[in-house]
C-alpha cells in the first residue's frame, strides 16, 4: 500500500543552515496496517508525514502508494488515497459553515464538482448516522456552525469526514495534541473505531506514551531522519511505558 524507497530530504540543501531531515529511508507498509511513528523532536516523523501526503517532495528517493509511483504528485493530486487529521482542530475545518456543509465539502474532495453540490435529504440523513456513533448528540444539530464547537468535538468530526469519499490511507498528525484528556481519549477511540470498521492503513505520530503503548499493530521508533527500531506486532511485546518513554528523549 505505501513503499518508500531510499528516500532523502534535505532542506536548505548546499547553504549554511541545510538539514538532512530524512536519510536514505526505506519503508514498507501493508493493505490495512495501523503503524504508531514515535520519536523525539527533530527526528523525521512530521517530514516523513508530509512526504506521504505530498506536502513536500524528497530530495532524492521514490514514494510509492497502490502501486503507483507518486512521487512527483502534489498532495490533492494524492488526495484519492489519501486522508489526513492535523495537530489543530481548526486544520481540518471551515468554522464559519454548518456541520453539514463541512461534511459535504469533505465528500466532494475528491470528485469532479458541478451545479449539483448541495447535500440531499439521503445525504443529510447519512451523516447524522455516522455523527450518531460519536456519541457527542451533535446528529441533530447539522446547521450549526464548526467554529462553535469545541476542539474535541471538531477533531472527531474531522475524523469522520476523512472517511466521506473512501480513502484508503489515513495519516494522523498527533491529532490529540491540542486536546484535553478526555477529548483526546474520545478522539482516538473514534479513530481507532473508524480505522477498524474501514479497513484502513493508518499512519498515528504521538508523543503521548499511552496512545504510543496502546494503538495500532506496528510501531516505529525514529532518530535523526532513519528508522531505528521498527516492532511489527506491539501487543506480543508488551513493550513497557518506561521503554516507550526512552525513545522520546
Amino acid at each position: 500500500m505505501i513503499k518508500l524507497n531510499n528516500v532523502t530530504k534535505v532542506f536548505n540543501k548546499g547553504q549554511a543552515n541545510e538539514v538532512r531531515a530524512i536519510e536514505e529511508l526505506s519503508l514498507n507498509i501493508s493493505p490495512e496496517e495501523y503503524v504508531v511513528i514515535v520519536g523525539a523532536n527533530g527526528s523525521g516523523k512530521s517530514t516523513l508525514l508530509n512526504l506521504i501526503a505530498g506536502s513536500i517532495r524528497p530530495t532524492s528517493g521514490d514514494v510509492v502508494l497502490d502501486g503507483q509511483t507518486v512521487t512527483r504528485l502534489a498532495d490533492y493530486e494524492r488526495s484519492r488515497w489519501i486522508a489526513r487529521v492535523f495537530q489543530n482542530p481548526l486544520s481540518g475545518t471551515a468554522p464559519y459553515l454548518s456541520i453539514l456543509d463541512n461534511f459535504r465539502l469533505a465528500a466532494l474532495r475528491t470528485q469532479r464538482k458541478g451545479f449539483g453540490i448541495g447535500a440531499t435529504a439521503a445525504f443529510k440523513k447519512q451523516v447524522q448516522e455516522k455523527v450518531a456513533t460519536l456519541g457527542m448528540e451533535l446528529e441533530n444539530k447539522l446547521e450549526q456552525p464548526m467554529g462553535t464547537l469545541s476542539g474535541g468535538q471538531r477533531q472527531a468530526l474531522t475524523l469522520l469526514m476523512s472517511v466521506m469519499d473512501e480513502c484508503r490511507i489515513l495519516l494522523l498528525d498527533e491529532p490529540t495534541a491540542a486536546l484535553d484528556p478526555r477529548s483526546a481519549n474520545l478522539v482516538m477511540e473514534a479513530a481507532n473505531q473508524l480505522i477498524n470498521n474501514f479497513k484502513l492503513t493508518a499512519i498515528l505520530i504521538t508523543h503521548n506514551l499511552k496512545d504510543a503503548h496502546t494503538y495500532g499493530n506496528r510501531l516505529i521508533q525514529m532518530g535523526e531522519g532513519r528508522i531505528l527500531q521498527d516492532f511489527a506486532t506491539v501487543n506480543k511485546l508488551k513493550l513497557t511505558q518506561n521503554k516507550i518513554f526512552e525513545w522520546f528523549s
